[in-house]
């Protein structure tokens, strides 16, 4: 895998810009209720040295009832700048399961117009495989200024994918397993419908991970979409339970040169409740 401090790099590169001045890193875990694992009470045990804890829960937009949205501008910034991220550094994001919710913050970053920001493959758990150093004391943290330029193109809302869904571009991509997808599994979160939105394509985002859960290569991430009917030809908006995983496509998609993509942030949490938007069943 090549090296790419803008979206992805290895645990490697990692461990030979481990010491840089200008490198921060941040501990993005998160996980869904029925995985019972506690993010940062592990990321307290152990971590990557230097790292910052980021809550995704806490960094959002608290007044919306969705869960974890985009955080508003101001926020953003100030916890950032609290936990010593800013202008001129090098930011690593990596989570606890390999490769799940580092995307998420990935596309945060992009989002706030911050370009330096890449995920560690494979994660922390590769990182540990590999027998590089953890700790568990927390980072000396120094206050540093962030510059944000909101880059609004990277987000997208219901009333802009219903608008996709029906002229059939954007291509909508959902990132949810097949059996969600279709309609078959329940949702995790309560008072969901079941399925899709209409016209989406089905592209689980564990098909486009190795089994230790670092990313394929953009040749075999292109395939994948390709595969699922995506046609790449077009804009992308990516979907998923709560826009975590969605981010996962999103990064694959700019891996492999396709600058034109999006995130619906509401995703099916906020899809499959509202009434007024029809649900599909069944296979794309």
């Amino acid at each position: 895998m090549a090296d790419d401090p803008k979206t992805l790099v290895s645990t490697d590169w990692l461990a030979k810009h481990l010491k840089d001045p200008d490198l921060r890193l941040l501990d993005a875990s998160w996980y869904l209720p029925d995985a019972n694992r506690d993010a940062k009470a592990e990321y307290d045990a152990a971590h990557i040295p230097g790292a910052r804890f980021f809550d995704i829960d806490d960094i959002s937009d608290h007044r919306s009832d969705l869960p974890h949205m985009a955080p508003p501008v101001e926020k953003f910034m100030s916890r950032l700048r609290a936990m010593g991220v800013g202008d001129g550094h090098q930011v690593v994001v990596y989570d606890g399961a390999g490769l799940l919710s580092a995307a998420r913050v990935w596309w945060l970053f992009r989002l706030m117009g911050q370009e330096n920001v890449a995920v560690l493959d494979g994660g922390f758990p590769k990182w540990q495989a590999e027998g590089h150093p953890v700790e568990d004391m927390p980072p000396i943290v120094r206050d540093r200024h962030m510059t944000v330029r909101l880059q609004n193109h990277l987000v997208r809302d219901v009333t802009q994918v219903a608008a996709a869904s029906k002229l059939s571009e954007p291509v909508i991509v959902d990132a949810r397993s097949a059996a969600r997808f279709r309609g078959d599994a329940p949702e995790p979160r309560e008072g969901l419908r079941a399925g899709h939105i209409p016209g989406s394509r089905n592209v689980p985002y564990t098909e486009l991970l190795n089994d230790d859960n670092t990313m394929k290569s953009p040749e075999e991430t292109r395939a994948v979409f390709e595969a699922a009917g995506v046609d790449l030809g077009k804009p992308v908006i990516t979907s998923c339970g709560s826009g975590v995983t969605a981010a996962i496509l999103a990064l694959a998609l700019e891996r492999m040169g396709h600058g034109k993509w999006s995130l619906y942030d509401g995703s099916w949490a906020e899809w499959g409740m509202f009434p007024t938007v029809p649900v599909a069943t069944g296979d794309a």
